[in-house]
Parts: structure tokens; sequence; C-alpha cells
């Protein structure tokens, strides 16, 4: 009579893993068609009106590779590519800078839940709200940010309305933004190095510098690798910020490329090539995170 049972109970495991299936299926088929509806589709989308001439009145004519041959030859654009490349550079390395030394300060000085919140808090605040609060701050007439200038001696500084200060302005007001939740990131990272390492590294005489550049940088590669991406991505769609205190100006100075986009798109109504500026932004951001992730080796840790 046993030997009937073994049967069953495979038959039971079996049919467990396929309830098991569905039922994950089930939880991940609303996501999965989220993703569709409002990722893909419009992923193909855009990739097919790229070839297209339209004006979202009139159906839209192929014209095959004019409007990346236009883009090619359009100093516009290169410009908004240099501009936002400008942006990137300086709100990445100011953000992971002052987002590390939160974090460390956070490691050594105290760990309070209270603390890490009023880290957080700026992240909460809305592109469009610190934006605005800035363009109040910085003004060069009202801005108590110029008044403080003018107390010290200084001369008062046109940071939104200057070709030199514009993007490092925005800059500056988006690491302000950003550079909590930042922190909190490279705050997890922390957390994985063991202290016996840093025990270690004290006995055998390793002094603070030491042990930050021997130690904490490399264990925090994959992290610092998976910030480093993340920003770089969220720097390249900088928008809101750029459209609430500056708008492109001076002279196209702040213009970065997805403020051209938006401007060829609902300003001129020219949706075919917005379309491939898209694409090119695409393809710039696929290269770089592509290489941001072999050079920082985001994949692998030498905690092993």
């Amino acid at each position: 009579m046993a030997a009937p049972s073994a049967p069953t109970v495979r038959g039971e495991r079996v049919g467990r893993r396929r309830d098991d299936t569905r039922l994950a299926l089930a939880f991940i088929l609303p996501a999965t068609i989220g993703l569709v509806v409002f990722y893909f589709w419009p992923l193909v989308r855009g990739i097919w009106l790229s070839f297209t001439s339209w004006d979202l009145l009139s159906p839209a004519r192929f014209v095959g590779l004019d409007n990346y041959r236009e883009m090619v030859a359009d100093p516009v654009f290169w410009n908004a590519v240099r501009v936002t490349l400008e942006y990137v550079v300086i709100n990445i390395v100011l953000q992971t800078v002052v987002a590390l030394l939160l974090a460390m300060l956070m490691q050594r000085l105290s760990r309070s839940t209270l603390l890490r919140s009023l880290v957080l808090a700026p992240y909460l605040v809305s592109n469009v709200v610190a934006a605005l609060v800035f363009l109040w701050i910085l003004d060069y007439q009202l801005g108590i940010g110029n008044q403080v200038l003018e107390w010290m001696g200084l001369d008062r500084i046109g940071f939104f309305t200057s070709e030199e200060w514009a993007i490092p302005t925005i800059a500056v007001v988006n690491v302000w933004r950003h550079m909590g939740y930042t922190a909190l990131l490279i705050f997890a990272g922390l957390q994985t190095i063991p202290h016996t390492t840093y025990e270690a590294a004290r006995v055998d005489g390793a002094s603070e510098t030491r042990t930050f550049f021997g130690i904490t940088l490399p264990l925090l590669r994959p992290i610092l690798g998976l910030v480093l991406i993340i920003s770089v991505i969220g720097s390249f769609q900088v928008f809101d910020t750029v459209a609430v205190t500056t708008n492109g100006g001076p002279v196209d100075a702040s213009r970065v490329l997805q403020l051209y986009i938006y401007d060829k798109a609902f300003a001129q109504f020219d949706f075919g090539y917005a379309s491939a500026l898209s694409v090119a932004m695409l393809l710039i951001l696929v290269v770089v995170t592509f290489f941001q992730y072999r050079m920082t080796r985001a994949g692998q840790t030498d905690l092993n």
C-alpha cells in the first residue's frame, strides 16, 4: 500500500507549483499591462513617429531618415546636447560628493531616524516648488541670496539670468532636492560593510583617509555605480526646474535637450522631429549607462 503514495505526493507538489505559478502571474499581470501600455507601446510608437512628419492635425507622413538628417545639421540640437552634458557633469559631481559626505556623517555621528527624515525632507518637495523657492531666494533685485552677497561686499549675481551661472544654479537646486535620497542609498551601502574590516584596518595602523580610500570606496562600488546610473538618467531628463526658472534662457544657455523636445512637440507641433530627438536621447542614455556599468563594475563586489 505504500508504493502508490509516492506518485500522489509528486502529483500534489506539481499541482502546488502550478497554483503558485498562476498566483504569481496574477500578481505580475497588472504591472505587465501597465508596462506595455505606458512604456513599451509609447516607445515603439515614438520610434515609428521619428520616421514621419506629423503635426497632430493631419495624418503622419513617412519621411524616412529626413528627421535624423535635419537633427545632425541642427545647431540648436547640438547646443542642447552640450548644455545637457554640462548640467549632468555638474549635477553628478556635486550630488555624489555631498551625498557621500552626508552618508558618512550619518554613519559616524548619528543613526537617528529623525535625522534621516530631515535629510530626506527636500526630496519630498516637488521640483516645481523647489525651483520657485530658489527663484525667489536668488532673484537679482529682491532675493535674499543677493542681499547677503551685497552685505558681504560682493557684487550681485544674476543666478538665473546670466549665461555663466544659469546651468550651475539649476544644478545646485536639483542637488539640494536629491542629495538626501542619494545619501540614504549610500548610507544603506555603508551598512553592508563589515565592522571587522575597519577594526582590522585600525589594528594595522591605517589612517582615516587611507581607510576611506582603501576600504570604504572600493566596497561601496556597487552602490555608487547604481547611484551614478540613476543620477545620470535623471539628470538627462531635467525639465521642470529649467522650465520654471529660465525657460531655456538666456540665449539658449540653459536650453536642455528635454526642453528642446518639448518646444518642438508642443510649441511648434513638429512631433516627428521631436520623436527623433527623443530617440537620440534614448540612444545617448543607453550608451552612457552601458559604459558606466562597465567602468564602475556595478554588478561586482569585493565583499565576497
